[in-house]
């Protein structure tokens, strides 16, 4: 069976900086992120607390694809991307959250 992935967009309160990640368990990788699990993580680093941006794929692999292609974009892309999915850069961990396994 083919396990699903997402990738996920984390900010600070300030929206200041941003992490791309990717993940077959986003509750549990955007908990970890949350709580500093890995205090020395560039998450913990900058205290990248909010989930902004999500997009579920049906293949880690293609999570993964899409993941190196956000990388690669310039922070106004990102910006719109995430402007254009949640206007108010609303913390979506809640959401995220009430997902079925």
């Amino acid at each position: 069976m083919e396990r699903g992935g997402s990738i996920y967009i984390m900010t600070n309160y300030q929206r200041t900086t941003l992490y791309i990640g990717v993940t077959s368990d986003s509750r549990g990788r955007i908990y970890e992120h949350q709580n500093k699990i890995y205090p020395k993580s560039f998450t913990s680093k900058y205290n990248l607390t909010l989930c902004v941006y999500y997009e579920v794929y049906t293949s880690i692999e293609e999570a993964i694809d899409r993941e190196k292609q956000l990388k690669k974009w310039s922070r106004p892309k990102k910006d719109t991307l995430i402007d254009n999915f949640n206007k108010s850069w609303d913390d979506l961990t809640n959401i995220i959250n009430e997902w079925e396994d």
